[in-house]
């Protein structure tokens, strides 16, 4: 079996009488990419907090690289990589610079920096800006300097917090292929994110969290055949909510309704689209279930909101 450069056991973290994460256990092998997705308020930026050493757990334990957090927590982080939610480069600095200032706080020979920064820029697809400071660059462009920042010490694990938040279609493809390319490199990735689409295509296994509690685990494509209907089919227009009350839904194992549009999940589609056919009113869409469905099933269609 292989050993595992990250593990964390029954972790909990209490604030006041709010449980924020209870009993968490889950691990991370090399080549790996472990994704951890769950609504507002599931205790997801608790538990990137605690695996960095920012924030104390009330119970359980967490080792990295053999090593024991927090007691070795300085030894831990000269080996991570982490890339915040936020943009923390420094305005002042081009692109080269913020590599050069950033490989220092490790401890790094200025003539070992230099020598990365090229290669860095590279991987980053930007090397035609390594002059440029972050406000000449667009946000994609931004998070792929971070993520090269987040390389200078060439870690074996990377924490990424939501990676791609504000990017377009096209920047957040090519962040994709480039942690792609990491995970190539045996290198293992803890990756939250609200992005159904990208926990789908980078995560070799994916941790659900809802309250705090881990209530799923498993390869994406696995939990989505656990726990959802192969087939989706979604219909709205005119008369689409009546639909949910009429003898049209026993043709579905499953019926949802979110704002204006019905849910129907089934095995068989085929007699449900023959159904909704008699409907001409209704625009109707046919997919398989994916792990967006999978996502809403486990943790409701209610909105959550921030804090």
């Amino acid at each position: 079996m292989t050993e595992l450069l990250f593990e964390a056991r029954h972790l909990s973290k209490h604030y006041g009488g709010a449980k924020v994460v209870q009993d968490l256990s889950f691990g991370i092998a090399p080549g790996e990419c472990l994704g951890v997705i769950g609504p507002n308020g599931a205790g997801k930026t608790t538990t990137i907090r605690m695996c960095l050493g920012l924030t104390a757990p009330d119970a359980g334990e967490i080792a990295a690289l053999g090593l024991a957090m927090p007691q070795d927590a300085l030894a831990i982080k000269a080996q991570l990589g982490v890339v915040t939610q936020f943009d923390t480069l420094d305005p002042d600095f081009s692109c080269a610079e913020n590599l050069l200032v950033y490989g220092r706080y490790f401890g790094m020979k200025t003539a070992q920096i230099r020598e990365r920064i090229p290669r860095l820029l590279e991987f980053a697809a930007l090397s035609h800006k390594a002059d440029a400071t972050p406000a000449q660059l667009s946000g994609g462009m931004r998070r792929r300097l971070s993520l090269a920042r987040a390389l200078v010490n060439d870690p074996k694990l990377l924490l990424l917090d939501e990676p791609t938040t504000g990017l377009d279609p096209q920047a957040r493809h090519l962040m994709w292929e480039r942690l792609q390319v990491l995970l190539q490199q045996g290198k293992a990735i803890l990756l939250t994110t609200h992005f159904m689409d990208e926990a789908e295509r980078l995560c070799s296994r994916l941790l659900v969290l809802d309250h705090g509690r881990k209530i799923a685990e498993g390869r994406p494509r696995d939990l989505i055949a656990q726990h959802l209907e192969p087939d989706v089919v979604e219909a709205y227009g005119n008369g689409a909510l009546a639909l949910a009350a009429s003898p049209v839904k026993a043709l579905a194992a499953r019926v949802e309704v979110s704002g204006e549009t019905v849910f129907f999940y089934t095995h068989e589609a085929k007699p449900l689209l023959d159904a909704l056919a008699a409907h001409p009113g209704l625009r109707t869409l046919h997919r398989p279930a994916n792990l967006e469905d999978l996502f809403l099933k486990l943790t409701g269609r209610q909105i959550r909101e921030e804090g």
